[in-house]
This record gives C-alpha cells, structure tokens and sequence, in this order.
C-alpha cells in the first residue's frame, strides 16, 4: 500500500494511558495513529507542553502520529492549540468538522490556520444524520473554500448515508486527504452493526483498487469499536482484510 495506514486511537477507548495505548497498536501490526479527543486535550492552553511528552512516548516506540481529530473547528482562536500540537507531532493531517450556522467564519479561520502550519484538513463525513455526510453538501463546501479543506472520507458513514465510497473516492480524488476504514451492515430498525472492514456492506478491494487507480498518497485510518474491553483481536482481523485486499 502507497499510503501510510494507522489506527484511531478511539478504537482503544477504554485504554488511557499513551505507552500502553502504543503497546496496543504495534500488536495490530501498524505503526502509526490518528489521536482523539479521549487522549489529547486542546482546549487546556497548558497542553501543548504536556503534548510534547505524549509525542515523545510515540517516538521511542517507532509509532508516528499521523493525523489528530475529528475535531470542530471553531471561528475563535481556540483551535490554535490543536495546530500547534499537530506541528509538534509531526503530522499534516487534521480530521475535522464544522457547524453550518457558523460555517463561513469557520472556514476562513480554518484556512488561515492550516496555511500557517502547513496543514490539510480533511472533512469527516458522519452518515446520514450528519450535515456534511453526503457529497452534494461536501461539493457546495468545498466550492466555498481552499485546496487547504478536503475530505476525510469515512466508509461506513458514507454508506450509511446511501452514498457509495467508491464513487466518493473517483468524485473528490483531488481533495482527498484521509480514508476512515469502517464497514458496517444495517438492521432493520436503521441501527448498525460495527463489521470487520471487509466483512460487512463495504466493497473492500474495489475501494482499494479505485484508491491505486486516483494515484492516493494521502493517510488512512482503521476504525472498529464494537470490541471494547478486547479490541486487538477485531483490529488485526481489519487489518489483514485491508493488507490482503490491497494485494
């Protein structure tokens, strides 16, 4: 696989601690990490230098951070902390979010942060619920602002906002920055089971075939969360269906 493929760190959501937090993603067999809000704190103006720390404990174990979020940014300057933090770790990617009555002053001050940092800001599409989760809403934001905003495409919310990824993927290939593995299949009451990536809805090598085919060199992140106290076993079964789907 061209791109670089970790796991978000919400999958290990009962574990706290970041050295054992990276024990836990070496035994999936990855070596990088999309960090959450459950392990980061950007909105303590002390943080930063507690981050430089957990960025340490990462290093050691050969473990890189590669994207921080989902995260709402804010029209406010409160979100310096997280860009700053971004820059400490070393990454580019930021997963994120935004609300549609502030949408506009979001955005510029969104722009204006990711430029300064050097920064690409991919769009989390949250399903059918969700305000950006189709790609008539992601295409009117995007119209609206920089190459510096993209998408991070999540497949499961996709599908469940009757939206194909593939298709996704071929639309939006030149704002792409992040891809959620996530596969989930529907009950009859609309709720979800969380399936392994591969095992569920989702068309796993054509996604990945289609991802070949734009040229991608973005991240990608696995996310599974339905075995909480035990997550290792679901999280390597993910990961060989992606690593022997990309064949």
């Amino acid at each position: 696989m061209k791109f670089n493929f970790g796991v978000q760190s919400f999958c290990f959501h009962k574990t706290k601690e970041h050295a054992e937090l990276v024990n836990q993603v070496k035994k999936i067999g990855l070596n990088a990490i999309e960090l959450c809000h459950l392990h980061t704190d950007y909105d303590n103006p002390a943080f930063p230098s507690e981050f430089a720390d957990i960025v340490d404990v990462y290093q050691k174990a050969g473990v890189e951070i590669i994207s921080l979020g989902v995260r709402t940014i804010k029209a406010d300057s409160s979100d310096r902390l997280l860009f700053e933090c971004a820059r400490m770790a070393g990454c580019g990617y930021i997963s994120v979010n935004f609300s549609l009555e502030n949408l506009d002053a979001e955005l510029k001050n969104a722009e204006s942060l990711a430029e300064e940092f050097d920064m690409k800001l991919g769009i989390h599409n949250h399903g059918g619920r969700h305000w950006l989760g189709t790609a008539t809403a992601l295409e009117w934001v995007f119209a609206k602002s920089t190459p510096r905003i993209g998408l991070c495409l999540d497949t499961a919310w996709a599908m469940d906002a009757m939206q194909d990824p593939v298709e996704m993927i071929d639309k939006f290939a030149d704002r792409l920055y992040n891809v959620h593995f996530k596969d989930f299949t529907w009950n009859r009451d609309r709720s979800f089971n969380d399936e392994i990536v591969g095992d569920g809805c989702l068309d796993l090598k054509l996604l990945l075939k289609t991802m070949k085919k734009i040229d991608f060199n973005g991240i990608a992140i696995l996310e599974h969360f339905s075995k909480a106290e035990n997550p290792i076993p679901a999280l390597s079964a993910c990961v060989e269906n992606i690593k022997t789907s990309a064949v």
